[in-house]
């Protein structure tokens, strides 16, 4: 009898441990990371912009700032949901093409907590194959018995930056 395969090496997560802002999508736990995060606001009206891909929702006027907001439960292929009283924006610091950073909004189902990941609660994502687009996945992070996907919203930012 053979013995076992030893286990193929993983990709490291590119995830780092550290505080996190969980939140919903759908019935599904995603997190980023909390420093990016500056403030969380109720849903408001949204000023649409034309020519825009679907996934971005259109503007707000934040304190006279102009702010870009994405929905990301359609940039990330999930179901429609449609908004509901849980629904809020949350406003993140993202890398600003010309150096320096800008305000990025993405409208999430609802805020679920400050989480601290330790380097042994984070993975690599699951190899999805071409079914998943994982660009935008630094990781997973166990808790719980459950499992966080662990996004990177500055590859979000710079994706809606390059030309269709």
């Amino acid at each position: 009898m053979d013995a076992p395969s030893p286990p193929l090496p993983a990709s490291p997560s590119t995830a780092l441990p550290g505080k996190y802002l969980a939140f919903t999508l759908g019935r599904e736990s995603y997190a980023v990371p909390v420093l990016a995060v500056r403030e969380i606001i109720r849903l408001c009206p949204i000023t649409p912009v034309a020519s825009m891909p679907p996934h971005v929702r259109g503007v707000i006027n934040l304190r006279g700032r102009v702010i870009p907001v994405v929905d990301l439960r359609i940039r990330l292929g999930l179901s429609d949901v449609v908004d509901h009283d849980r629904s809020c924006i949350v406003v993140m610091q993202v890398a600003a093409a010309a150096g320096g950073t800008r305000p990025y909004g993405v409208i999430v189902d609802g805020v679920e907590e400050v989480a601290a990941y330790a380097a042994e609660d984070l993975v690599p994502p699951p190899d999805f194959g071409s079914v998943v687009d994982t660009r935008f996945i630094t990781g997973m992070a166990r808790r719980d018995g459950g499992v966080t996907t662990l996004i990177d919203l500055e590859a979000f930012a710079r994706a809606d930056r390059e030309p269709a």
